[in-house]
């Protein structure tokens, strides 16, 4: 291979330069196929939430507000719940062929989605969904991990996570023209089936190097054991902030669409451009942020105050959607909504990285598994407690102010919690 002797204190190999070419070439065509299974894993969860805003779909089901809030959570139940389960799976046996099989059970899922009769039916999919998709991030992020430095790390994770925001924006606007083209099961159908093609590129060139193989365990009792982690105060820090981040995210994915049409009475059309554009924004802050904090970092900035930085200045812009929650113009309440969204992809890879730097790095799909199911667990709350408090308050003020609470406690714990003096040794 041409590799040097030498090895780097971030245990990356130094290479002779062709060699080191193609590798940086390889990694990151891996990171933008990362962020394409990305994009389709958010366009297969958040179809449902265009569909629940078409009435169509809810008078073929006869379908109230709290179901329609249990059905954008289903998903999340399972994909929380198997998330540490799923860490474990791709520590011990790395990320090409997991990934492979789970992505061929959520599009199989997907597609029967429009085979769909009834309530419970639409239930149980989604909790089949959310198994199939429960691999996506401690996969990635493994990946990540184990391929890309500290130095270019978060705009490794920008583009991944762009393929979360892609996602809705994408699977707003073909969700939205499929549906007035074949009507919703035609939707499913299509996406689902449509996703497969993804397999090819991943099985060719998606291979298990020496960095993707499983990694030693730690001790039982090592600090960078799962044990471990928990008794320090950093991964409570973590944890609370992403559980804030995320509830107001799995808001906008889930629910945005029926505030659009709901609260502000804009047609089916304006709304899928109005959220593809949103999301489409918060894509390409994260991008920029990311790229940005690695800049800083690369030109003598600490890592852990410099990510911190951008993730609370983030949480703290997506805090400006109360203002708009609480005007009586559709134009500011458009505003606030997509700068709310820019404040969520500011944070979004910063977050992410900020956990690597501070976290040791002995199970990372573990560490990023328990992460991820802060984050889902959020996914599962807000959009049933969001279609509860509509149900029993007739409006979307009280929401709001859930997702306000929220963010200033993510703020906090980002403060308080996530320091240096906290991380394991």
């Amino acid at each position: 291979m041409g590799l040097c002797n030498n090895r780097s204190d971030t245990g990356f190999y130094y290479m002779k330069p062709s060699v080191a070419n193609r590798a940086d070439q390889r990694r990151w065509g891996i990171v933008a196929l990362l962020a394409v299974g990305f994009t389709i894993a958010y366009v297969d969860r958040t179809n449902l939430s265009i569909a629940l805003a078409t009435a169509e779909f809810r008078d073929a089901f006869s379908l109230t507000d709290v179901q329609r809030g249990l059905l954008n959570s289903a998903f999340f139940w399972s994909y929380a719940l198997l998330q540490i389960p799923a860490g474990y799976i791709t520590d011990r046996f790395g990320v090409r062929w997991p990934y492979a099989i789970s992505f061929l059970v959520w599009s199989v899922v997907s597609a029967a989605t429009a085979l769909a009769g009834s309530f419970q039916q639409l239930f149980a999919l989604r909790l089949l969904l959310g198994v199939g998709e429960a691999i996506v991030t401690p996969a990635s992020m493994r990946w990540i991990a184990l391929n890309v430095p500290e130095q270019r790390r978060g705009l490794a994770v920008a583009i991944l996570f762009s393929g979360a925001k892609i996602g809705p924006a994408l699977g707003a606007d073909l969700s939205v023209r499929l549906i007035a083209g074949v009507g919703w099961q035609g939707m499913f159908l299509v996406l689902g089936v449509g996703s497969l093609v993804f397999l090819i590129p991943w099985l060719l060139f998606v291979k298990e190097g020496p960095a993707e193989r499983p990694i030693s365990r730690s001790g039982p009792h090592s600090e960078s054991s799962i044990a471990g982690l928990f008794r320090t105060p950093l991964i409570y820090g973590i944890l609370v902030g992403t559980l804030a981040y995320n509830y107001f995210n799995y808001f906008n994915l889930t629910w945005l669409p029926a505030y659009f049409v709901e609260r502000w009475r804009f047609p089916l059309k304006d709304m899928g451009a109005f959220t593809a554009m949103g999301f489409l924004g918060m894509a390409a802050v994260a991008i920029l942020s990311g790229a940005v904090a690695d800049f800083w970092v690369r030109r003598g900035g600490d890592p852990v105050r410099v990510r911190k930085f951008f993730t609370m200045a983030g949480l703290a812009i997506a805090a400006t959607e109360i203002v708009g929650s609480l005007t009586a113009s559709r134009d500011i309440a458009v505003f606030f909504a997509l700068l709310s969204l820019a404040g969520l992809g500011m944070t979004t890879a910063n977050y992410w990285a900020l956990t690597q730097t501070l976290m040791p790095g002995a199970a990372i799909g573990r560490i990023s598994g328990i992460q991820n199911c802060a984050a889902n667990i959020a996914g599962a709350v807000a959009p049933a407690v969001t279609g509860w408090m509509v149900q029993s308050t007739g409006s979307y003020d009280a929401p709001m102010r859930a997702i306000l609470v929220m963010l200033l406690m993510g703020l906090a714990s980002y403060a308080l919690l996530v320091r240096r003096k906290y991380s394991p040794r």
